[in-house]
């Protein structure tokens, strides 16, 4: 996975699923950082690093994980044909 999709859910490897809201830069040195929803709870704003958004889990600290990366497209489809 190398490319983030705007207006898109994603599942964190934990097993919650965030909308991702854009992509932009933070001020002070430029980074790439992710600005995604929690589409639970309050469903409040979150913002990480792209870098981070995209990598692939640690498998020293979480074995039994099934998704290779932090943060997995969903494909979900509509219900009206």
């Amino acid at each position: 996975m190398n490319e983030i999709k705007t207006g898109r859910i994603y599942r964190h490897f934990k097993g919650d699923h965030y909308l991702v809201e854009a992509v932009a830069h933070y001020s002070e040195t430029g980074e790439e950082v992710v600005i995604y929803r929690k589409l639970y709870g309050g469903g409040e704003l979150w913002v990480r690093p792209l870098k981070m958004f995209l990598e692939e889990v640690d498998r020293e600290k979480y074995p039994d994980c099934e998704q290779k990366y932090r943060f997995e497209l969903l494909e979900v489809e509509s219900k009206r044909r």
